[in-house]
C-alpha cells in the first residue's frame, strides 16, 4: 500500500495514473503508454523542453538565496518579466513580487489591499476559484473546494470566512449553450455600486467554473472598483503567461489592474513560481512603508531562472501567434463535438483553455463530500483509451481543456478525438 496520502481535482477513488516520464506534449507512464498531456495549466511548454531544462540545470549550481537577499537572477527575471511581458504597459506597470504559488500571490495581494484601504471586505465574482490557502481560499466560492473534510458538522456549507465576501454577477461567454439573450455588463452589474461600497480589493480570474468573457465585462467592473475605492486584482494565475493567447487576459480590454497575479505556465513548468504585479501607483503608496511579508524560498534561484527562460522562449518561438491559431482549431471542433453529443450542456473558452460543462446537477449545490466517481471523471477516464489525459475541473460535471502551448495541430486534433470518445459515455448514461 502507497504511504502517499493523494489528493486530487475531484471526488471518487479511481485509481491514478502512474507517471514516469514526459517528453514534449507527452506523459509516459509505468505501463508502457504514451498520453497527449492535455490539461496541464503549470506546463506551458510541455515536458524537458531543452531550453527549460538548461537552465534549472545551470541554476542547480548556484548558492541558495532567500528573499531577503539581492540575488542577480532574481533582479534579472524581475527585468525580464517587464520587458517581455509587459512590453507596451509600461505607462502604469510598477514592480514584481515573486512567491510560490497563485494561492499564495492572490493571498498576498488580497491582504496588501485590506492594509493599505484598512478595509476588510473582499469582492469576486461567481463561480470564482483563486486558491487553497488564507485569502485566496476565502474567495473561492465554488462550493466543492470547501467540502468533503472541511464540511462543518450538521451539513455542506462554506467556512465561516475570514473577511466579508461579496459576490458580483458573472457572465456567461458560451460558444456553445450559452444564454439566449445577450445583456449588456452594465444591466446584470447594476448593483455593483453597493456591492463593493466597502471593499479593500475587488478580484477576478478569467477561467474558472468555466466562465470566459469579453472586454466589457472587466471594463464595467473595474470601473466601479474604481469609484467604490477597491483595488482592482487580475488574476492571471491560469490566463497569465500566454495561455489567452496574448500575454495577459486583462489585456482584451480597455482598463488595466491595479495588480496582476501570475503563477503556473510563469515557470515554463519546470519550477514552481508565482508573483505579485503592482502598479506604479501601489508603489509610491509602499514609499517608506515595509510590505513585511516574508518567504524562504520565494525567489528561489531556480525558480528565477525558470521564469526568464520561459519568457525568452514564448517570444523567440513566437508561442503566442500559435496559441491564437490553435483557438480557432478548438472553438471549430469543440463547436462540432458539442453538437453531436446530448450530454454537453455548455462550451466555452479561449486561447489554450476551454471548459466543457456536461449535463448534470447543479454545481451550487455539490460539495464533494462523496466517494462515488463524478460522471466528468468517468468521461476522462475514458479518454484515457483513445490516448489523451482530460482534466476536471473540480466540478461533478466540468472537465477542462489546457494542453502544452507548443503542441501541434495534429496533437490537437489527437486530444480532441479523445474528448469525443470520452463523451460516449456520458450520453449513454444520460439516455
Amino acid at each position: 500500500m502507497s504511504k502517499l496520502l493523494r489528493t486530487g481535482l475531484n471526488a471518487g477513488e479511481a485509481a491514478p495514473m502512474a507517471v514516469v516520464g514526459g517528453e514534449g506534449v507527452y506523459f509516459h507512464l509505468a505501463d508502457g503508454r504514451k498520453l497527449i498531456d492535455g490539461s496541464n495549466t503549470g506546463g506551458g511548454l510541455g515536458h524537458r523542453h531543452p531550453a527549460m531544462v538548461e537552465a534549472i540545470r545551470r541554476a542547480a549550481d548556484t548558492p541558495v538565496v532567500n528573499e531577503g537577499w539581492t540575488w542577480i537572477g532574481r533582479e534579472q527575471a524581475a527585468d525580464d518579466l517587464m520587458a517581455i511581458a509587459f512590453a507596451g504597459e509600461e505607462d502604469w506597470v510598477g514592480a514584481v513580487r515573486f512567491c510560490i504559488s497563485g494561492s499564495e500571490a492572490n493571498d498576498m495581494a488580497l491582504s496588501l489591499c485590506q492594509a493599505l484601504t484598512q478595509r476588510s471586505a473582499l469582492a469576486t465574482r461567481e463561480r470564482a476559484y483563486h486558491g487553497i490557502t488564507g485569502l485566496s481560499r476565502n474567495m473561492t466560492v465554488q462550493p466543492q473546494w470547501h467540502g468533503g473534510l472541511a464540511v462543518h458538522a450538521g451539513g455542506s456549507k462554506l467556512p465561516a470566512p475570514m473577511a466579508p465576501v461579496r459576490i458580483l454577477p458573472a457572465p456567461d461567454g458560451a460558444i456553445y449553450g450559452g444564454a439566449a439573450n445577450n445583456t449588456p455588463p452594465s444591466e446584470y452589474l447594476a448593483d455593483a455600486p453597493r456591492l463593493l461600497s466597502d471593499t479593500a480589493a475587488t478580484i477576478i480570474d478569467y477561467t474558472q467554473g468555466g466562465i470566459y468573457y469579453d472586454g466589457a465585462y472587466q471594463d464595467e467592473v473595474a470601473r466601479h472598483a474604481r469609484q467604490a475605492g477597491s483595488y482592482w486584482i487580475a488574476d492571471e494565475v491560469v490566463t497569465g503567461a500566454g495561455r489567452a493567447g496574448r500575454w495577459f487576459a486583462f489585456q482584451g480590454a480597455q482598463s488595466r489592474p491595479d495588480i496582476v497575479t501570475l503563477g503556473k505556465s510563469l515557470g515554463g513548468g519546470a519550477a514552481a513560481v508565482a508573483a505579485v504585479v503592482v502598479s506604479k501607483e501601489i508603489v509610491e503608496r509602499l514609499k517608506g512603508t515595509s510590505w513585511q511579508n516574508y518567504g524562504t524560498l520565494r525567489g528561489h534561484p531556480i525558480s528565477m531562472a525558470a521564469v526568464s527562460a520561459y519568457l525568452r522562449v514564448v517570444a523567440d518561438e513566437k508561442i503566442l501567434e500559435r496559441v491564437r491559431h490553435l483557438e480557432k482549431l478548438f472553438s471549430r471542433r469543440l463547436l462540432a463535438i458539442a453538437q453531436k453529443h446530448s450530454s454537453v450542456r455548455r462550451v466555452a473558452g479561449q486561447g489554450l483553455h476551454w471548459t466543457v460543462e456536461l449535463h448534470g446537477p447543479d454545481w451550487r449545490t455539490w460539495h464533494a463530500d462523496t466517494a462515488e466517481v463524478p460522471i466528468a471523471s468517468r468521461v476522462a477516464e475514458r479518454a484515457l483509451e483513445a490516448g489523451a489525459v482530460i482534466g476536471t475541473s473540480g466540478e461533478q460535471t466540468s472537465l477542462f481543456l489546457a494542453p502544452p502551448l507548443v503542441i501541434s495541430d495534429r496533437e490537437a486534433d489527437q486530444l480532441l478525438d479523445a474528448l469525443d470518445h470520452g463523451l460516449d459515455i456520458s450520453d449513454k448514461e444520460r439516455g
